[in-house]
């Protein structure tokens, strides 16, 4: 049971022996009108504002005069929620559910992050390892834990962003697979089920692009 259930995630749909699933993270892109980036409109407007706010909440948590990084985690928030939203359709493969794409996007930003740090600001990264008031006896335990949480944060990353996609997708799953067993008025909860777990994780696929994104504009703020 768990193997079929789990095998709606397999990459499956090909054509010519090649597979056309991790096509879908490029769906997005193409289903954007052209004039939507060549005639001024409200949704231009829109969209500016929304970039604006993203711009000062990513500002914030970045030292200060350091804003070089902004258009990468915007970039990067957007094609994190595209993915998402994406998958919410019928017959979209949800790349954003397979650590493959997770990890593609954490490890390579955490990688520049250490190098950047370690190579500009060697001594700031290494105040970094031992918090502010640790006993002298406990420096050396600290200075393992630290480590070993910096060198977890590609991973935690990545299995956040796909455990939080694949379990909201397992349940919709699960629902939809009792439909043809229930009566006319189950079936009729089932489906106003249905649509508020849509609604749910069209909000949660917002809000995990928003954390991941978050994340790592804090972890990047540690080597400035």
């Amino acid at each position: 049971m768990m193997v079929n259930l789990f095998s709606v995630f397999d990459p499956s749909s090909s054509i010519l022996n090649m597979s056309i699933n991790w096509m879908s993270t490029f769906l997005g892109i193409i289903l954007i009108p052209t004039q939507l980036w060549l005639i001024p409109s409200r949704m231009t407007s829109l969209w500016t504002l929304f970039l604006s706010y993203l711009s000062k909440e990513f500002k914030l948590l970045l030292p200060k005069n350091i804003t070089s990084p902004l258009l990468i985690f915007i970039s990067l928030f957007f094609l994190i929620m595209m993915n998402n939203i994406m998958g919410l359709l019928p017959y979209v493969f949800t790349s954003t559910s397979h650590m493959l794409m997770t990890l593609t996007l954490a490890l390579p930003l955490w990688l520049s992050f250490m190098i950047y740090g370690w190579i500009m600001n060697t001594n700031h990264m290494f105040v970094h390892l031992v918090p502010q008031g640790t006993p002298v006896a406990l420096m050396s335990f600290m200075v393992c834990i630290e480590t070993i949480s910096n060198i977890i944060r590609p991973g935690t990353l990545a299995i956040r962003l796909a455990a939080n996609m694949i379990a909201g997708h397992l349940l919709i799953t699960l629902m939809g697979s009792t439909g043809p067993s229930l009566s006319l008025i189950l079936v009729s909860m089932l489906i106003l089920g249905q649509i508020a777990l849509l609604v749910l994780e069209s909000a949660v696929a917002l809000i995990q692009s928003y954390v991941f994104v978050t994340l790592s504009v804090l972890y990047s703020s540690e080597v400035y």
